[in-house]
Parts: structure tokens; C-alpha cells; sequence
């Protein structure tokens, strides 16, 4: 049996639901063989995915998204990095959790991918969700070498806010190495960087952006794409993913993929498959978002495609069998069931996690 879930948001990682999981499976057939491989889909929690799978964890002290000093992780194996811009540049990181959506920045994504370099990645996955940011990867491309000047030819300031008064970019200055690296952009949304759809529009009002902020970052990322001269560009699928950071990766050349299908490559999905005889993936919600790009949906595709059936846990679900089954999942298990407080649902999803497990033994392993 294989269990290849995301982390439940909120309480529990991607690496205790398996633990939780097995744990459950074992307490009916104390005999059964499981195989745990946390997945994500190039969200936070990525990197914690790569490095249960086998990976390296390599800490660095880069800027915050405000400027303050954060250890922030990525993950090396064999020449290729997971680098995670949510752990430079996510929510989690902004000081006391204030947002700060005008002014936000990426500069240490772009510190954890010169970090990858200098350790001597060849291949670099870049997974990106869970920003506080909406500065277009200025932020990063700075970190990276390039300039960013106001009309007195002094640097904007930090964030998508000050984007507005750009008037020269240089991007002479990048670093060289990002030009012989495979460099992949991993994201499981495809939005483009303006416009109704756009990075500030879909995204920023959760990063804190008021109606006039949102008007005031679309206009700013517009302004931006045009003296970059890459106004096509900024329309491209993912340019809009993680505030705009997914445009300034395809700047620097990045090919855009969706997350979870390049993480269950680089996690060795296809192999543990093989392995298994049924399939157990998950994530906190099974809603309508986990059908577009979600973890589970990718796993459940890949599996389907193998010939092996899934089922999968969560906390709350809100699809109907019928489209489950469309999915590629054969049954979900939600806490909720059991526990039908969704706040202690939250606070015990562990035990709770355990007992539902339980469930899937004796309906499937007795």
C-alpha cells in the first residue's frame, strides 16, 4: 500500500498524515506493507516532500518578504534543488503574521536560488504558492543581479507598489549560472500575470490587498511588464502564479509545468507505484480546487493511469461520488465524519487521521 497524500493546511503535515496513516493501518493488520511518500504540488510544503523523499535539507539566512532575517530551507540531491519560495517569501514569514501586501517582496526566493547554485545545482525545481508577495519577482531578480531604477536612477523601492514608479530595468547583471541550468517553474495554478485573472486580482485580496491595493498592483505589474518589455510574456500560463514570481522565473528562462506532476517525478512516484496494490492520497479539503492541479487529482490520475485504484483522506469533503470517481478516486474518508466540529477536526486531525485509517483496514485490508 502506498500512501502519496499532501499535508492537511493547518494540522498536519504532509509527512504526519503518512505517519498518521500507517499508524491507523497497522493498528487493524499490524502486518500490512506501507510505503509512505509525502507529496506536494509546489506549494509550501514542498521542500519538506523532497527531503522525506530522500533529498538533502540545506538551511540558509536570506531576507524575509519585509526585509527581516529568516532561515529558509531548499532541498539538493544528485544536482537537482527543490527550492520553495514560500519559504523565503511565504505568509508564514511575515513578522506576527501583519500582511503587508504592497510592499512584500521576493528578494530571498532569489537568495535561496543563488544558495542552490552555489551548492552546485544543475536542475532546479522551482515550486511556487503560499506567497505574501505581489512584486512580480523583482524582488527575486534582484537577489539575482538585475536593477531596478526610478526615474532619478535610484532603486525602487521593495514590493509591487513601488513597481509604479519604474523607469529602467537592466537585467545585464543576472547571474550567469542560471543560463546553463535546467530550470523549471512548478506551480498548480496557470493565471497570468494581469488582468481579471491576473496575480493581484485572484490572489493579492488574501495577502491583505484592499480593492484600491488590487488596482493599484495590477496597474504596477502592468507598468512593470512594459518597461521590462515582456508584456507578452506577462500573459504566458503561470505568470500570475505566487504574485507575479512565476513571470520573473520565466524571465530567467523557466519552463512552466504543473507542480504536482513535476514533484511526483522528482519524488519517484512512478516507482513506488509499482510497488503498490492500492493507492491512499489526500489533503485537508477535497473541494473544486483540488480537481485543478491539486496533489490529490495528480496522484490520482497517475495511479489510474497504472491500473491501481485510490482512495483518499481528508478533512472536509465537498465533492460528490460521482465526481470523485471521475477523478480517478474510488472512495474518500473525510474526519469530518467522525468528528463532525470542524475546529476539532483542526485540533485533533491526528488521532482522528488514525482512527479514520482505521476504517480504510477494515474495509479494504480485512
Amino acid at each position: 500500500m502506498l500512501v502519496a497524500a499532501d499535508k492537511f493546511k493547518g494540522s498536519l503535515t504532509a509527512v504526519e498524515v503518512a505517519e498518521r496513516v500507517t499508524a491507523g493501518l497497522r493498528g487493524v493488520r499490524a502486518d500490512v506493507e506501507v510505503e509512505a511518500l509525502p507529496v506536494a504540488d509546489g506549494g509550501d510544503g514542498t521542500v519538506a516532500a523532497a527531503v522525506a523523499a530522500g533529498f538533502a535539507r540545506h538551511e540558509v539566512r536570506v531576507r524575509g518578504p519585509l526585509g527581516d532575517e529568516v532561515t529558509a530551507a531548499y532541498a539538493l540531491r544528485d544536482g537537482t534543488a527543490v527550492v520553495e519560495m514560500a519559504e523565503a517569501s511565504g505568509l508564514q514569514r511575515l513578522p506576527d503574521g501583519v500582511l503587508a501586501p504592497l510592499t512584500a517582496s521576493t528578494y530571498g526566493s532569489g537568495e535561496l536560488l543563488r544558495a542552490a547554485l552555489d551548492a552546485g545545482a544543475r536542475n532546479i525545481v522551482f515550486g511556487v504558492g503560499g506567497s505574501a508577495t505581489t512584486d512580480g519577482g523583482a524582488g527575486m531578480l534582484a537577489a539575482l543581479g538585475a536593477r531596478f531604477l526610478t526615474a532619478s536612477g535610484e532603486p525602487v523601492g521593495t514590493g509591487g507598489g513601488a513597481l509604479a514608479e519604474l523607469a529602467s530595468a537592466d537585467l545585464s547583471g543576472l547571474d550567469p549560472r542560471l543560463g546553463s541550468v535546467e530550470f523549471v517553474l512548478a506551480s498548480d495554478v496557470d493565471n497570468p500575470l494581469t488582468g481579471a485573472k491576473g496575480a493581484a486580482a485572484v490572489y493579492g485580496p488574501q495577502k491583505g490587498a484592499s480593492p484600491e491595493d488590487v488596482e493599484r498592483l495590477d496597474a504596477a505589474l502592468a507598468h512593470y511588464a512594459k518597461v521590462l518589455d515582456a508584456s507578452a510574456l506577462a500573459g504566458a500560463p503561470g505568470a500570475g502564479a505566487a504574485g507575479g514570481i512565476g513571470f520573473g522565473a520565466l524571465l530567467l528562462g523557466a519552463r512552466f509545468r504543473p507542480g504536482i506532476e513535476v514533484m511526483l517525478e522528482v519524488l519517484g512516484f512512478a516507482s513506488a507505484l509499482e510497488r503498490a496494490d492500492l493507492v491512499i492520497t489526500g489533503e485537508g479539503s477535497l473541494d473544486e480546487q483540488t480537481l485543478h492541479g491539486k496533489a490529490p487529482a495528480g496522484v490520482a490520475s497517475a495511479a489510474r493511469a497504472a491500473g491501481k485504484d485510490v482512495i483518499a483522506v481528508c478533512g472536509r469533503l465537498a465533492l460528490a461520488p460521482e465526481v470523485l470517481g471521475k477523478a480517478g478516486i474510488r472512495r474518500a474518508y473525510a474526519l469530518t465524519d467522525l468528528e463532525p466540529d470542524v475546529a476539532k477536526c483542526i485540533a485533533d486531525a491526528g488521532p482522528i487521521l488514525e482512527r479514520t485509517a482505521e476504517r480504510i483496514a477494515q474495509d479494504y485490508l480485512t
